[in-house]
């Protein structure tokens, strides 16, 4: 089977996390993404200690099977040379600035001439036009003006960010989704991705119970669902464990599992709305049982029973983990000259497999692509 995005080149004029994630997306498909780098390089290049040979591991893990070119957008030469790149180009994605996404002439208004086709996408903080357009825009600011710092951590802690770079990571994929529906409409355009518009979003139905209920969504101890109980981390003998139970029905297997079918007549814990009502009471007196045993015992257990638990891993856990190694998750770069490895692609097709190529050196494809570009 043919890569599914075959024949697709996308244009990518972008920096350290969401717009090369968008483009590691479709890079992964088959498209051709051409990375359009200034004569520094993208400062991702630079970001993380830790290099593999010529490598920056953060940049690799962005950019694997793109094409680097340098231009500088700034000068004429640079906008005429980006001219000819698009002429045969499907779409170009840019997380800049929006004056500076104007300033360099990458937008559908400014690149059309060129080819009337051209999807263009602006990955930004808060849209494209606005007051607050050009406000500095950060994974961390976000995840501060939407509210996902204070729903997150414990209550009697300051508010946290999320682990990892869950902004930019999701205004990717969101770039990438309205990237390819333009491209299937077969019209060329604008699209406008605001990073804050992604995380209110995200925020689905704690969004729809501020909107339509007036609830105040606030951190919860042990990160708890909202309205199901028991949805949290419980400390056992050795770790944490993971416990979410949605239906009755599970949690009466539960109670008969750890000796206490008790539960399961009693009106505070028989029924969803009963451990709702009297969470403190179910969670305590949960707690108190799965502290006698390892997490490990306890999801050997319950598991199989179709109860819902997992312990508490680390990053490290999970790479090393036997659903990773099942899945095929941990690849290698390239041609296995450099042990360079990341995260395989998350999306499957029945009969592709994904070629993970190594990331480009700066302006290791210019002659190619520039040497196409002017024939």
């Amino acid at each position: 089977m043919s890569a599914p995005l075959a024949g697709i080149r996308i244009i990518e004029v972008g920096h350290m996390l969401a717009g090369p994630y968008c483009g590691l997306m479709l890079a992964d498909m088959g498209a051709e993404v051409i990375k359009i780098e200034p004569p520094e390089g993208d400062i991702a290049r630079s970001v993380s200690p830790h290099f593999v040979g010529p490598h920056n591991a953060y940049f690799a893990s962005l950019n694997r099977s793109k094409k680097s070119v340098v231009l500088d957008l700034a000068s004429e030469q640079g906008r005429q040379a980006l001219g000819g790149i698009v002429k045969t180009s499907h779409a170009l994605v840019t997380n800049l600035r929006p004056s500076a996404i104007r300033k360099l002439g990458l937008t559908y208004a400014a690149l059309r001439h060129w080819n009337e086709r051209l999807v263009c996408v602006a990955l930004t903080g808060y849209g494209l036009d606005g007051p607050h357009a050009e406000n500095p825009a950060y994974d961390y600011v976000i995840q501060a003006l939407t509210g996902v710092m204070a729903l997150t951590g414990d209550p009697q802690a300051p508010p946290t960010k999320a682990g990892y770079s869950a902004v930019d990571n999701s205004a990717g994929l969101v770039a990438a989704l309205g990237l390819l529906a333009k491209i299937v409409q077969g019209q060329g355009g604008q699209v406008d991705v605001a990073m804050y518009d992604v995380m209110l979003s995200q925020l689905n139905y704690l969004a729809g119970a501020a909107l339509n209920a007036g609830e105040t969504a606030a951190r919860q101890a042990d990160s708890s669902h909202p309205y199901i109980v028991p949805a949290q981390i419980f400390a056992t003998a050795d770790g944490w464990l993971t416990l979410f139970i949605t239906h009755d029905k599970f949690w009466k297997i539960f109670c008969d599992e750890i000796g206490h079918s008790e539960w399961t007549t009693d009106a505070r814990f028989a029924s969803m709305a009963g451990r709702r009502s009297h969470r403190a009471e179910v969670v305590s007196a949960i707690a108190r049982v799965l502290r006698d045993a390892p997490a490990a015992e306890w999801v050997r257990r319950l598991v199989p029973l179709g109860v819902v638990a997992a312990e508490v891993g680390t990053l490290n856990d999970a790479l090393c983990s036997d659903i990773a190694a099942a899945r095929g998750l941990v690849v290698s770069l390239g041609d296995g000259s450099l042990p360079l490895k990341a995260v395989a692609s998350p999306i499957r097709f029945d009969g592709y497999v994904p070629h993970y190529g190594p990331p480009p050196l700066l302006d290791e494809h210019a002659d190619e692509v520039l040497g196409r570009a002017n024939a």
